[in-house]
């Protein structure tokens, strides 16, 4: 059972940071009152965002889809766990309650993934098979 719910958050997760990074770099007019702080950052902390939370988001889905260094996936989670902390810090000094809950939220999830992959029902790395 664990294997098909860690399935099941990895993508959710994967997308929803993959969405959340492009979000970062392009910087859309007109965000919905819950993402207005995207307008309060500075251009340096969009882009390592946004690629982080790129990279973050295909490392959940793609090592495990492969498995290749199916390791990275939980490494992932983890890397992306501590942005949301760091997120969560930044919405905390600004009193946003409710980025904040998302933050911490992201960041149960995320480490339930980690914890997961690399206990519950971990990936198998793929054998290269040497006869050709």
């Amino acid at each position: 059972m664990h294997h098909k719910v860690l399935w099941a958050l990895q993508w959710l997760l994967g997308l929803y940071f993959i969405s959340i990074g492009v979000m970062h770099l392009a910087v859309p007019d007109g965000l919905p009152d819950p993402l207005s702080w995207m307008y309060d950052l500075g251009d340096t902390v969009h882009v390592v965002a946004g690629v982080v939370e790129i990279l973050g988001g295909l490392g959940l889905i793609l090592p495990a889809l492969t498995r290749v260094l199916p390791i990275l996936t939980p490494i992932a989670a983890i890397g992306l766990g501590l942005v949301m902390i760091g997120a969560a810090a930044w919405h905390a000094s600004r009193g946003e309650i409710q980025s904040i809950a998302v933050n911490l939220i992201n960041v149960a999830v995320l480490a339930y993934v980690a914890y997961g992959r690399l206990r519950l029902a971990p990936i198998e790395a793929r054998t290269v098979d040497s006869a050709g």
